[in-house]
């Protein structure tokens, strides 16, 4: 088997990975990925995208049972749910497939097989037990994403526990469902099954749902998803699940007391573990902690010519700040003079559930632990005619300002579309903006972004219409 040498060799086709690829082959750089499983990674084909497949499939089903609300009048609707995961794969393998071409289009070398560190420089490839290729390279960037972490007496079996993969393609629907864990993953599939019709509780450990979000957009989101029927347990501890042929108890402990919920199924979200295991980190410098390997800011690690990105560093564990750290990366690794290390607290974070959530930079409280003194604006959706108009005035904006600088601490939002809504924000953050920039910024009517500009004037005291 002939060794094959290239400037750079990439470690998972993931958002980081084929990004890093992508920008390594721009910069003239003889570039390999190496991917075990399908280009795209996690985020493409069983996370990101087959996900917000099967939410947009959600929130039409919610419309359907509120056609009346806008003239409509039907006979009653009802789903297919083979047809509903087929079309959540079918974008998925759509989007798979476009990795692929991009790749080829770059002329980067694509080894289908599972890659691990064989000495200095030197990547090895094995498929199915057989060695299929030997790659060496003067630079390996290590990007095999993280998995789904497994609770002792929790562990996903498939049928009765499902991890976030099982959860995507139901062979059949669960009318009711207990989801353990209320961040991110969590809280967008409590909130595709319930809008399909499902009974759904969601259990987690700290006081507050979608904890790392600011306080006010948790409590909001709280009471939103309990009038939607949802039923959320918090500050509660799973101690027991009971399997049957079909259902499963889970014993949760609340308050001191215990109570036994019966469901169908459960889903299991309470985080994620990095993929270091396997890779040959043992006879390196290679750092590992809490299962994530540790890198400065250019995504060096303690070997010198072998770095790491995206999850399998460590939170947040984001596609687009994967694919950001691929970037900053290469662009170090060719010698590019105006490479800019990441900046954590710009970039913003979305969870797709039904009102969605967006934010960026401090929380309040957080922005007060740092020594700020603050300005707070608010706006909410219900007095804005776009939403009201869209049939979707359920929602918020929240601007944190420096009151002495006027530089925007940070922004949450919660309610339609504010996923698309909170890039806004970003770019104001990243241009070091203040208030005075975003007060004079023209907005245009009628749009749901209208929110936004209240929001920083309510700050300042100048909202016109709240």
């Amino acid at each position: 088997m002939a060794e094959q040498t290239f400037d750079l060799i990439v470690l998972g086709g993931g958002p980081g990975g084929y990004v890093a690829a992508i920008r390594a082959a721009q910069l003239g750089l003889k570039t390999a990925v190496v991917e075990r499983e399908h280009l795209g990674g996690i985020c493409l084909n069983w996370g990101c995208i087959p996900t917000k497949a099967l939410l947009r499939t959600s929130e039409i089903n919610h419309l359907l049972h509120h056609l009346p609300d806008f003239g409509f009048a039907a006979v009653e609707s009802h789903f297919d749910l083979g047809k509903v995961v087929k079309r959540s794969r079918a974008v998925a393998k759509q989007l798979s497939s476009g990795v692929g071409h991009l790749l080829r289009k770059n002329k980067i070398a694509v080894f289908d097989g599972a890659g691990k560190l064989a000495g200095s420089q030197t990547i090895s490839v094995t498929k199915d037990g057989k060695d299929i290729a030997s790659l060496k390279a003067p630079h390996i960037i290590l990007a095999t994403g993280a998995r789904a972490r497994q609770l002792p007496g929790l562990e996903a079996d498939g049928k009765l526990i499902w991890s976030y993969k099982e959860a995507m393609i139901p062979s059949v629907f669960p009318k009711t469902l207990l989801v353990i864990g209320s961040g991110a993953i969590g809280i967008e599939f409590a909130s595709f099954y319930l809008n399909m019709g499902a009974q759904v509780t969601v259990v987690e450990v700290l006081p507050r749902i979608l904890p790392v979000e600011d306080e006010e957009i948790s409590a909001f989101a709280r009471k939103a998803f309990e009038k939607q029927g949802m039923k959320i347990l918090t500050d509660a501890t799973v101690k027991r699940v009971s399997k049957a042929a079909d259902s499963v108890t889970v014993t949760v402990e609340l308050a001191g007391r215990s109570q036994d919920i019966t469901v169908d199924r459960v889903i299991s979200a309470v985080g994620i573990v990095g993929n270091v295991e396997d890779i040959g980190l043992e006879r390196t410098g290679v750092k590992v902690e809490r299962a994530h390997v540790v890198i400065d800011e250019y995504c060096r690690t303690g070997e010198p010519g072998i770095y790491a990105i995206g999850d399998i560093t460590g939170p947040p564990w984001l596609a687009h700040k994967a694919s950001h750290e691929g970037v900053i990366c290469v662009e170090k690794i060719a010698g590019q003079n105006d490479v800019r290390p990441i900046d954590v607290l710009n970039i913003p974070g979305c969870t797709y559930c039904r009102p969605q959530v967006a934010s960026v930079g401090l929380t309040e409280a957080k922005a007060k632990a740092a020594g700020h003194e603050v300005k707070v604006g608010h706006f909410p959706f219900i007095g804005n005619g776009k939403a009201i108009a869209m049939g979707e005035p359920e929602g918020m904006v929240k601007t944190v300002f420096d009151a002495n600088t006027g530089e925007l601490l940070g922004a949450h939002m919660i309610g339609a579309e504010v996923t698309e809504m909170i890039q806004g924000y970003t770019i104001a953050r990243t241009l070091e903006t203040t208030e005075v920039e975003l007060m004079h910024t023209v907005f245009p009517h009628p749009t749901v972004s209208e929110t936004m500009h209240e929001s920083v004037l309510d700050a300042f005291g100048r909202a016109i219409h709240y």
